[in-house]
């Protein structure tokens, strides 16, 4: 199980490092004022409006990167660094998020197919772990705890790799926007792709360290040895 363990520490120093960058970006941008001098609200709005979505709310949430859409109550949730400013950050980050309520308003499949996992998943992912440890500590007597706690953390895995083309595709819809409208100059969308394309690279290294975790409780279970 030695090669579980080196994966575990390569994914880990990969995940502070993207993050790492990530942060750096979005300060780094957000220093960069819009040529046009939107704010996130109104870039956020403009684009719901332009793709004939009209039951959609902007509003502000506290916290830093706390940016998300919100398909059960239709709003588009910006931080106040997003919601108020008027850089190329938060060009990129309000028409991502409003690139999933475009694929919402759309029944984007891979949308749909998450968000029917979503309530499955936040009632077993409270378990979870204690299934898993109590099947590893039972382990010799029976496998099926371990089994069975195998089988709920495969299902989170799965749903971190549907998160994936979710997250691509709502950055590639919000690039097609800004640029086709000219909220953004050359020079901003050569910005805003390099601060989504970090952010997506979250979800990779999120997905990618999610499956090595699932790896390595199916050797447990299989029983492998070095």
């Amino acid at each position: 199980m030695a090669g579980a363990y080196v994966i575990g520490i390569l994914v880990m120093i990969i995940s502070f490092y993207v993050q790492w960058r990530l942060k750096r970006k979005f300060e780094e941008y957000s220093q960069v004022g819009l040529s046009n001098g939107m704010s996130g609200k109104e870039i956020a709005e403009t684009m719901l409006r332009e793709s004939g979505i009209y039951d959609v709310r902007v509003v502000s949430v506290e916290g830093k990167l706390s940016d998300h859409y919100n398909p059960q109550d239709k709003t588009v949730n910006l931080s106040p660094d997003v919601y108020y400013g008027r850089s190329v950050s938060a060009a990129a980050v309000a028409s991502h998020e409003c690139g999933h309520a475009v694929q919402h308003a759309t029944a984007y499949k891979w949308l749909q197919f998450r968000s029917q996992m979503v309530p499955f998943l936040s009632v077993s992912s409270s378990y979870m772990q204690w299934i898993i440890l109590g099947g590893i500590l039972l382990l010799n007597t029976t496998p099926i705890p371990l089994a069975i706690g195998v089988a709920l953390f495969a299902l989170t895995t799965l749903f971190s790799f549907i998160t994936l083309p979710v997250e691509y595709d709502a950055s590639n819809r919000a690039l097609a926007w800004i640029k086709n409208n000219r909220i953004v100059n050359e020079r901003e969308y050569v910005m805003s792709a390099d601060a989504l394309k970090w952010a997506a690279r979250t979800y990779l290294v999120a997905a990618i360290g999610s499956l090595a975790t699932l790896l390595y409780y199916v050797g447990i279970l299989m029983g492998r040895r070095d």
